[in-house]
C-alpha cells in the first residue's frame, strides 16, 4: 500500500531486549561501547608513565586553533571546577546589590505589615476610626429598625381590639 506523501526513515526496524535477554546476557546491543572502554583504560594504563605536566596538557582540550595559539589575557577567567568535598560550607556569600535591595524591601514590608496589625500605623488609626463610625451606625440602624418593628406590631395590636 501506499505510504502517502513522506516515507519512513530507511534506518528500518528497531529491536528492543527483552528482560529475560538481558539476565541472560544475550541482549542483541552492539559491543561497540565496551572496546570503547577497554581501549580508555588500556590508553590510561600507559599514560600513568607519563609525568604530571602532559597529564594536565591532555586535560585541557582545545578547539581549533586555541591550541597553536598562546592567550595572555587578564581577563579570561577559567572556570574552576569544584568537587563535593572541596566546598566550604562555613564560607557565607556576598549579596550583591540588588538581592540586598530585596531583602531590605521585604523586611521593610514585613515591619510595616506586622505595625499595621497592631493598629500603629496611619492608616491603621483611619481604618480603625472608620471601622469604628460604621459599627454604630449599623447599631443606629439595628436599633431604628427594631423600634420600627415594634411600633408596627403594636399598631396591629392595636387594630385587633
Amino acid at each position: 500500500m501506499g505510504r502517502g506523501k513522506f516515507k519512513g526513515k530507511p534506518t528500518g526496524q528497531r529491536q528492543f531486549s527483552t528482560p529475560e535477554d538481558i539476565l541472560a546476557g544475550t541482549s542483541r546491543r552492539p559491543r561497540t561501547f565496551k572496546r570503547e572502554v577497554s581501549e580508555d583504560e588500556a590508553a590510561g594504563e600507559e599514560s600513568g608513565e607519563e609525568s604530571g605536566e602532559e597529564l594536565e596538557e591532555k586535560s585541557e582540550r582545545r578547539k581549533g586553533t586555541q591550541g597553536l595559539i598562546e592567550i595572555n589575557n587578564p581577563n579570561l577567567v577559567k572556570a574552576k571546577n569544584l568537587k563535593a568535598k572541596d566546598v566550604d560550607f562555613g564560607k557565607t556569600t556576598e549579596l550583591s546589590r540588588r538581592e540586598r535591595e530585596e531583602l531590605e524591601k521585604q523586611r521593610a514590608h514585613e515591619r510595616y505589615m506586622q505595625l499595621q496589625e497592631q493598629g500603629k500605623t496611619e492608616k491603621a488609626r483611619l481604618d480603625l476610626e472608620r471601622l469604628a463610625l460604621i459599627r454604630q451606625q449599623r447599631a443606629e440602624a439595628a436599633k431604628k429598625r427594631e423600634e420600627e418593628k415594634a411600633a408596627k406590631e403594636q399598631k396591629k395590636a392595636e387594630a385587633r381590639k
